[in-house]
């Protein structure tokens, strides 16, 4: 398993880096927006805010299922053992 540190930051860049698509998808729907009083957005920016934080998030999924790869093969391997059979009398 990784570096306790790695796993605490790549689990933290997932958590912000989820919170900026999360917000920034909910933000660009207009008529949402428009229902809550709000008018004037910079859409670009937004739309720009959140592909690049998409991008972020899913490279950084990738670096988690990297590190925790053992793990998952491990448990894997464990969750689909086939067990004993089982004793007649």
């Amino acid at each position: 398993m990784a570096n306790p540190k790695i796993n605490y930051f790549v689990d933290a860049g997932m958590a912000i880096t989820f919170i900026l698509v999360a917000a920034t998808g909910i933000i660009k729907f207009p008529r949402l927006m428009r229902l809550v009083g709000v008018r004037q957005l910079p859409f670009g920016t937004i739309s720009l805010i959140h592909n690049w934080s998409g991008i972020a998030l899913a490279a950084l999924v990738l670096l988690h299922l990297i590190l925790h790869w053992k793990w998952i093969v491990s448990m894997t391997k464990t969750f689909f053992k086939k067990e004993g059979k089982c004793e007649k009398k």
